[in-house]
């Protein structure tokens, strides 16, 4: 059995992208043939790969995946408004060092530069998810939700992506080994910066189609009855299609139909389903327009358009 062949978890890199779909989908993630290609070049060619899609599209589940099929630890960094150097890359270990200098001050060190550089050193560095993820060879690093962190954060990752470096005054420039298979999300809240993007490899996530939905329900949950995951997939794609705060994703088709299943459902079940809405639409005014629906017509596609009753 050749590289391609091997089972998921292997430490070798695929040598196609064949291969690479492969041990995806031995994880549990189906992709197409241009996810496929750009997940392969992203490992092949150390270039970050930058999800763009709405919510619940598989953008961060890839990230696992990839961790799966390339036998790599997954370190995840999760961004927000205002998240700096100190939460993403490196910070010092200040009570460490403020012990360690009373400790020295007790035993009669007087050399001032000494300390210093002691106090300065790896032992009291603390590696954030960047810096770690430089560290480990090989790993995945996720850089979950980028567009939720301020414009500032991008250039904090400029060096990073390009250069696989990372400088730190006290200590100097540190350069991975082996760079991380890095993979970027963003749900488009607003626009990520070109010179982000030019660093990266640039794919758009779509919702599947209905097929492709199914098989995805199918490989994730097993559990789940055939008949359930198609008329569940049928039912969220028909929820989808209408005007909603928020549209159900892929994950969203997940959780409904593990939650009827915990429920015993192996078919279609319009009084189930409606007491499980909260697995599958997050706001109130959705709840609400569904809970006036007809599910079983929505499910046949003859329910009233618009949510009305």
């Amino acid at each position: 059995m050749g590289p391609d062949g091997q089972a998921a978890g292997s430490s070798t890199e695929p040598d196609s992208p064949q291969g690479l779909r492969t041990r995806l989908e031995q994880a549990g993630y189906l992709v197409d043939e241009g996810l496929a290609v750009a997940c392969f070049l992203a490992v092949r060619l150390h270039r970050p790969v930058f999800c763009e899609g709405d919510p619940g599209t598989g953008k961060t589940a890839l990230a696992a995946a990839l961790a799966h099929a390339l036998d790599a630890p997954l370190l995840r960094l999760q961004c927000y408004e205002g998240i700096d150097a100190t939460q993403a890359l490196y910070d010092w270990d200040f009570p460490r060092q403020l012990l360690h200098l009373k400790v020295a001050e007790a035993g009669g060190v007087g050399d001032t530069e000494l300390l210093e550089n002691q106090l300065y050193s790896p032992r009291f560095l603390i590696a954030r998810p960047l810096l770690r993820a430089l560290e480990t060879a090989p790993s995945v690093l996720l850089i979950d939700e980028i567009d939720r962190a301020d414009e500032e954060f991008e250039a904090l990752l400029l060096e990073l992506l390009s250069e696989w470096t990372v400088t730190i005054p006290e200590l100097g420039t540190l350069r991975g080994e082996r760079p991380p298979v890095v993979v970027l999300t963003s749900n488009r809240t607003r626009e990520v910066h070109d010179a982000l993007k030019r660093r990266c490899l640039y794919h758009w996530f779509d919702h599947p189609d209905f097929a492709r939905e199914v098989a995805i329900v199918r490989r994730r949950l097993p559990e789940v009855t055939e008949q359930l995951a198609v008329e569940v997939t049928r039912a969220v794609r028909a929820l989808r299609a209408r005007d909603l705060l928020k549209p159900p994703g892929v994950a969203e088709t997940l959780d409904w139909a593990q939650a009827l299943h915990a429920l015993g459902a192996t078919a279609w079940d319009a009084e189930l389903a409606t007491t499980t809405l909260g697995a599958v639409l997050k706001h109130h005014e959705d709840v609400e327009q569904a809970r006036h629906l007809d599910l079983t017509a929505l499910l046949a596609g003859t329910a009233a358009p618009g949510g009305a009753p």
